[in-house]
């Protein structure tokens, strides 16, 4: 504290003993300002429960394609468009947009949706998309 007041005296001599060159100068006043307390306020385990009340886009990329825009308009119902994956593939699943786990397809109902098979770690996506 004592160490702080010296750099303030040091601060205010320096300000007070500056010349003034030119009209631009910069007027430099001393605040006081309250100290903040050092404790963690209580209750911080209760903001993990604000994001698991949240809701996030979830999407599922089945595959990808390639084609041209004249081909795409010759599309009519009926037209298979082909992807990059095989039958029984795993698809991957997206949180927010980044790829977080790989999945199957299955039916739930009258419903498609994914099992989740492996949740990819940090590591892992960052070797997916050095590769792509």
């Amino acid at each position: 504290m004592a160490d702080t007041q010296t750099a303030e005296a040091e601060t205010t001599e320096q300000t007070e003993q500056a010349p003034e060159a030119n009209d631009d100068s910069v007027q430099v006043q001393e605040a006081d300002l309250p100290e903040s307390a050092d404790k963690l306020t209580g209750g911080g385990n209760g903001q993990i429960d604000i994001l698991l009340e949240s809701t996030m886009p979830v999407s599922v990329q089945l595959g990808q394609a390639s084609v041209q825009v004249q081909k795409l308009l010759q599309m009519g119902p009926g037209s298979v468009l082909k992807l990059d994956r095989k039958a029984g593939e795993p698809v991957d699943v997206f949180l927010r947009g980044t790829k977080f786990a790989t999945g199957q397809l299955v039916v739930v109902g009258e419903h498609i949706g994914i099992r989740i098979k492996e949740i990819l770690s940090t590591e892992t996506e960052q070797d997916d998309s050095e590769e792509g």
